[in-house]
Parts: C-alpha cells; sequence; structure tokens
C-alpha cells in the first residue's frame, strides 16, 4: 500500500469536488463517488454491529474480515482498478450462509427489522448494503465492474440478514414478524 493519509484538512473538496488515486478530479455525486460511500456507510455499520459484540465470535471474525474486503472492493472502485474480490471471499461468504442458516427455524412470513439492538443493527447494515449493492449496479451500467464484486455485495446483504435473525438469540429476544 503506497498510498496513507497523512493530512486530512486539504480543502480540494471545498467546491463538491474530489480526487481519486490517478488525480482525476470527479464530482462527489458522480456514480463512482456515490458507490464508494455507500461502501463507507456499510462498513462504518458493520463496525458498529462489531461493538455490540456479539457473544458468537466466529460472527465478530466473520465480520472482521468483511471489513477488510470491503476495503479491497472500494480499492478496486480507484485507479489502478486492479480486481481484488473474487470468488475465494464469495465461496466464504457462501459458506457462512449455509452454515449459520442451518441452525435458523425456517421462515414462515417477513421479519421486521428489530429483536434487539444488535439485530436492528445488522439490519440497518444489511440495507446500507442493498443500497451499496445499487450504486454498483448504476456504476456497472456506465463502465463495466468486475462481476464478482457485484455477486460479492450480493451475497453480503444474505450473509447480513441471517446474522440478524441469529442475533435475538442472544438475548432470547424474538424475530418480529411481520403481520399479514
Amino acid at each position: 500500500m503506497g498510498y496513507r493519509l497523512s493530512k486530512i484538512v486539504t480543502r480540494k473538496g471545498d467546491y463538491g469536488t474530489t480526487h481519486l488515486g490517478d488525480k482525476k478530479t470527479l464530482l462527489k455525486d458522480h456514480p463512482r463517488i456515490e458507490a464508494l460511500g455507500s461502501l463507507d456507510e456499510l462498513n462504518s455499520a458493520i463496525g458498529l454491529v462489531i461493538a455490540y459484540k456479539p457473544e458468537n465470535s466466529d460472527i465478530t471474525t466473520t465480520l472482521l474480515q468483511i471489513q477488510q474486503d470491503l476495503f479491497d472492493l472500494g480499492g478496486e472502485l480507484c485507479p489502478p482498478y486492479r480486481i481484488i474480490i473474487g470468488k475465494k471471499q464469495i465461496e466464504r461468504i457462501e459458506q457462512k450462509i449455509q452454515e449459520w442458516n442451518a441452525t435458523l427455524p425456517p421462515l414462515k412470513e417477513f421479519i421486521l427489522p428489530g429483536g434487539n439492538l444488535k439485530s436492528a443493527t445488522c439490519h440497518l447494515a444489511r440495507t446500507i448494503c442493498r443500497r451499496a449493492e445499487r450504486r454498483l449496479v448504476t456504476l456497472n451500467q456506465d463502465e463495466k465492474l468486475n462481476e464478482e464484486m457485484l455477486r460479492y455485495i450480493n451475497r453480503l446483504s444474505d450473509l447480513l440478514f441471517i446474522i440478524a435473525r441469529i442475533l435475538p438469540q442472544e438475548t432470547s429476544g424474538e424475530e418480529v414478524l411481520w403481520e399479514t
């Protein structure tokens, strides 16, 4: 990693623009910057889930790895645009989805976000993940992205849903079901 932030206040963004690693100037609402911002929000929301200290240490370990992956994913969106996210990261998530979903009762109704603070926070991370996915899809319409990146972010929202279902069990909480 060659580039580190040493100066935080640069004043270069005061007029609605920002720079990428190649010094190219983009508006702060450019689809690439929107995607990067959504990934940053997602990473922060996952950090909040971790801060609530899930009792299952495997969840914490997995979420910490996902935070690393999200930085890699953001790196893919910045010059020199080298591919980092691939099948290995997707398979890791799919394995956790399969493992953890097998421990949960089958769903018969939609779940409302809630259950306890940990679960509600994870649902928030899941919805931010869906937004990040939409931002990546928008960017992909203009310039072709790594397809594995799109698969990864889609699987990640599924994993966050599974984790949000597990977390209420830690406090004897219950999932809040939609009443039809």
